[in-house]
């Protein structure tokens, strides 16, 4: 009786919805399973933050509209954290925007800037919500791929002169999810002078920031010189804080990528509840040492996870930021294939490699997201596997 609009009909299934269906399938039949699917840390959000909550919740002021683009005091918070970490400057009411978490301002950003017919390059593997943003804003999607021998950085470079004039948007995602790759300033410079060139807005994903482990951090695409002329920059709390319920992140960067963004939110949202954005403020306030026990977690983590696959006889990508693990399928087995037996034969969740576009085809990805302990008997279900 009813139809689909041809907007949702041409977006693919979300992948951890797929994912969700088949663990509960396995659940459902007795199993104890250990889910390393979803990134959703298992870690409480830290307390100070939940004790900012409980205050602000009692303010009568905060039962009200908020207003969309979030509290000038979040907006500043936001700025000095980046002045903080990246030394980057930010004019909090101008290039500051709240967003209801980073995926909200992800999928919402096309629809300031693209028109049907316009091409965003969006890099493959990686974040579903890069390409269904696209096709809801009437965008066409042209894949960039990325390759383990490339340090799985895009070639953009490599974009064909008639892909070249329409396309509007390139989207990076550094600390990459799903790989794990990390990008540097040098890469970031390069893109930087070709998108001006070109007179293409990067948007950049800098979610995974605050989760290395070696001693160089992750840098912003806005430490560039000349960025703010080109590039947006979308953050969450959910990652750095173990906020994903939360639901509170921020954009930055180009005035007007920033005022578009904003005239979209106008009209679809009316802002993330402020008792929320003043625990958040809390948030970017903790001293450094509550982020690195939680860098330590799964630095430790990562280490007793990575032993494990190798010893069990697969290969792990060897990058030191991110909570996940970019690993290669054994030969003879396809992304699908290998995750389906982990899940039929350990009652283990993965995500396939291919869920998060073609070109992850041959890997799958581990989520370091439940305790040491789940971890260690994940290894030792799959070295029962007999590889």
């Amino acid at each position: 009786m009813f139809e689909f609009s041809q907007r949702i009909a041409q977006l693919p299934p979300y992948l951890f919805a797929q994912i969700d269906k088949k663990k509960k399938e396995k659940l459902d039949q007795g199993a104890d399973v250990i889910d390393l699917g979803v990134g959703d840390p298992d870690i409480p959000t830290p307390k100070p933050i939940v004790e900012a909550m409980k205050r602000a919740v009692e303010k009568p002021e905060n039962h009200r509209y908020p207003s969309y683009e979030g509290m000038l005091s979040f907006r500043q918070a936001v700025a000095d954290w980046y002045k903080k970490r990246f030394g980057v400057d930010l004019d909090p009411q101008k290039e500051v925007i709240a967003l209801i978490g980073s995926k909200e301002g992800i999928a919402h950003f096309p629809l300031a800037f693209i028109n049907p017919g316009d091409v965003v390059l969006c890099p493959d593997p990686a974040y579903p919500v890069y390409k269904i943003g696209t096709l809801l804003a009437g965008g066409e999607p042209y894949v960039l791929p990325l390759k383990e021998e490339n340090g799985f950085l895009p070639d953009f470079r490599s974009v064909p002169k008639d892909v070249l004039k329409r396309a509007k948007i390139i989207w990076v995602n550094y600390p990459n999810n799903p790989t794990s790759a990390k990008a540097t300033k040098e890469f970031y410079k390069e893109l930087i002078e070709w998108a001006k060139e070109n007179r293409i807005i990067v948007a950049s994903d800098l979610a995974y920031s605050e989760i290395y482990f070696g001693e160089e951090k992750p840098p912003s695409i806005l430490e560039i010189e000349g960025a703010k002329e080109v590039a947006i920059e979308f953050h969450s709390l959910s990652k750095t804080y173990n906020m994903t319920g939360w639901r509170i992140g921020m954009a930055v960067g180009n005035e007007k990528l920033i005022a578009g963004l904003g005239k979209i939110k106008t009209n679809v949202d009316s802002g993330q509840f402020q008792a929320i954005q003043e625990a958040a403020i809390t948030a970017l306030n903790l001293p450094e040492q509550e982020l690195q026990s939680i860098r330590d977690l799964y630095r430790e983590r990562r280490k007793v996870m990575v032993e494990a696959l190798e010893r069990a006889g697969l290969e792990v990508y060897p990058s030191d930021a991110t909570f996940y693990l970019w690993v290669k399928v054994p030969k003879g087995y396809s992304s699908a294939q290998f995750v389906e037996r982990l899940l039929e034969e350990c009652a283990i969740v993965c995500t396939p490699g291919n869920g998060f576009g073609e070109h992850g085809e041959g890997y799958f990805r581990i989520s370091l997201t439940v305790s040491t302990e789940r971890l260690l008997e994940a290894s030792e279900r799959i070295k029962k596997l007999k590889l």
